[in-house]
């Protein structure tokens, strides 16, 4: 049985190791084309850029010189922090609320929140940029509230599963030494919270920065609030024309940060999700 099990750890680490080789590679792949010159991105896309095809900083140049990178990533780091945060503190405070005060109504929200999890954007994209329009959030700050439209279905499922499993006691405790409910819930809640709202954050941080669809639709490519995701389109161009070499700087440059912020909060993330699966 030792051997049986000794022998199934190995061949789940070698599944692991190919794994994690299948999604890194991509990464390093448009690493590796970005140090290239252009002509060379097509002719000899899997060699190293030595030789003749290193181009040194030149895409990371001419692509940041092109889109405007700096303005974007304002915009995006604007739009992603303002949400997220948005999110946490929204979300965090609904789910208490659902959690802690039973009835019709709160099992009500309940179910649509989680309800608004499975409807896909697709289904709704349409109806929302016209909403978006009529209610003039085409601008960064009315993106942070579309995206705590869509992002707290998810999010308030995750905290009400944590609140589940903080026993009511220390809350009641807190109650009689004098705190009104605002204070017990950022003085003793929010803190017992944090692993999961690092995880919301994660989540939600990684999604936001990423999006494409939503800033296209709502913000559009003439103005002057593009994203990231947007700012990268451009160097598609039109009829076929496409720089390859500034597309994968400046993918490399958008990926970077969020990565960084990945790796120093993941630690977090299988705790968060773990206590927010909880069922009370």
């Amino acid at each position: 049985m030792k051997e049986k099990r000794t022998l199934g750890q190995q061949l789940i680490f070698i599944l692991l190791v190919v794994l994690a080789a299948l999604f890194i590679f991509p990464v390093l792949f448009v690493l590796m084309n970005s140090f290239k010159g252009k002509l060379y991105i097509s002719d000899a896309p899997f060699a190293l850029p030595t030789g003749e095809m290193f181009a040194h900083l030149e895409n990371y140049t001419l692509g940041i010189e092109n889109t405007g990178f700096f303005a974007a990533f304002g915009w995006s780091a604007f739009i992603t922090v303002g949400s997220t945060l948005v999110i946490i503190l929204c979300t965090s405070m609904t789910a208490w609320y659902i959690t802690r005060v039973k009835g019709r109504l709160t099992s009500a929200l309940y179910y649509m929140f989680v309800f608004s999890m499975v409807v896909p954007f697709q289904m709704v994209m349409f109806t929302m940029s016209k909403l978006a329009d009529m209610l003039h959030l085409n601008h960064p700050v009315g993106m942070i509230v579309l995206y705590l439209g869509f992002g707290a279905g998810l999010s308030v499922f995750m905290f009400c599963g944590f609140v589940k499993s903080i026993p009511y006691e220390i809350e009641e405790s807190a109650m009689i030494d004098g705190c009104n409910p605002l204070q017990t819930f950022f003085s003793i809640v929010m803190p017992i919270l944090k692993p999961t709202a690092i995880t919301v954050a994660i989540l939600n941080a990684m999604w936001i920065w990423n999006d494409y669809l939503l800033p296209y639709l709502v913000i559009g490519v003439s103005t002057p609030y593009k994203t990231i995701p947007v700012a990268v389109q451009y160097l598609m161009g039109s009829y076929g024309a496409k720089d390859y070499g500034s597309l994968m700087a400046l993918l490399v440059l958008s990926i970077v940060p969020i990565i960084i912020f990945y790796l120093a909060c993941q630690k977090y993330i299988i705790e968060g999700v773990v206590a927010g699966a909880v069922k009370g």
